[in-house]
């Protein structure tokens, strides 16, 4: 049966470096998707580095809803602005910067509907450990 996942049900993750909140996931009923939402805000002095991360076993497609940024990944830097998509295959580390006066604005998009337990992130020391 088809339903409608709204934004207020959206469980925030609390991830190092950015906002983002997950739609749609095995959680909330889906067999094989995972939809975030994620906001990467701009980079101020002082704020800390990303860090990359990969997922184990399945592609992430990230779609670029609004700003400008730079994904840097194992392949290259890829750089991003709005009405772009990026695939990031099986394994391969990557993380993504707003490079705007903007935050960057994504829908993340994984075909299995458990992404936590096949992500591998480093957690700074001074972020609370985080669901992936």
């Amino acid at each position: 049966m088809a339903r409608i996942f709204t934004q207020a049900e959206a469980t925030q993750l609390g991830l190092p470096g950015r906002k983002s909140m997950e739609i749609l996931s095995g959680k909330k009923g889906t067999h094989s998707v995972t939809l975030r939402l994620v906001e990467i805000p701009v980079a101020t002095a002082g704020s800390p580095a990303r860090q990359p991360h990969s997922h184990s076993g399945f592609e992430e497609c990230i779609f670029v809803l609004s700003g400008s940024g730079v994904t840097v990944a194992d392949s290259g830097e890829y750089q991003l602005k709005a009405g772009d998509t990026l695939w990031i295959p099986a394994g391969e580390k990557h993380y993504t910067r707003s490079s705007g006066d903007a935050p960057l604005q994504l829908l993340c998009f994984f075909p299995v509907g458990d992404v936590a337990s096949a992500t591998s992130e480093p957690i700074s020391a001074s972020v609370p450990p985080a669901r992936l």
